[in-house]
């Protein structure tokens, strides 16, 4: 199994719905030395703007968020959904597990 840490959209029922094809069970969890900024994208409907998380290395930066067990290919599933726009990085939590989330293309 694969852990993701999640703290936007993939949270919400109806997206995971759609690209799982389940809902996930997940476990509240916290990034710290992270700070959530905002991306602008331009979709085919106009210009939206999405949650990202920044490396700032300060230990009081912190996102709550929540930890998901998914399969490898429930993950690469993630990867397609996040498009290019986003790119899968390993994180250290709070508790010290290592998993996975989702950050702008720099």
């Amino acid at each position: 199994m694969e852990k993701l840490f999640a703290y936007g959209n993939l949270k919400e029922d109806d997206i995971q719905e759609t690209v799982f094809g389940r809902l996930l069970q997940g476990v509240p969890e916290t990034l710290v030395g992270y700070v959530v900024k905002q991306i602008k994208i331009e979709e085919e409907y106009g210009i939206e703007t999405y949650p990202i998380i920044t490396a700032t290395q300060n230990q009081e930066d912190t996102i709550s968020g929540m930890v998901y067990e998914t399969s490898f290919r429930e993950l690469q599933l993630a990867d397609q959904y996040e498009g290019m726009h986003y790119k899968r990085i390993e994180v250290q939590l709070q508790s010290k597990e290592t998993v996975w989330a989702f950050t702008a293309i720099t």
